[in-house]
């Protein structure tokens, strides 16, 4: 089980490292398309790297109304808290 600020801990560490994306900009109210920058790849991309952490497979229906970094966190914990 994980916590919301252990997610959010380690979706910014793979946003940082693996997409590039600026420590100063990855906060929890960062729009994904707008503020990081990430398209629908990158995303799915996102998603396949977040599974192999949490070892829970995500449905695309789990991620259809994220649009910012506080909904990643939010719809990981949900899933993680529901396989639990």
């Amino acid at each position: 089980m994980y916590t919301k600020e252990e997610i959010f801990k380690q979706v910014s560490e793979i946003l940082i490292k693996d997409f590039d994306c600026k420590p100063e900009i990855v906060k929890p109210d960062a729009r994904l398309g707008e503020d990081l920058d990430l398209d629908s790849i990158d995303a799915v991309d996102l998603v396949v790297r977040l599974q192999k952490i949490i070892k829970v497979r995500v449905k695309p229906e789990d991620f259809k109304q994220i649009s910012t970094l506080q909904d990643v966190v939010d719809a990981i914990e949900k899933i993680v808290n529901t396989a639990a």
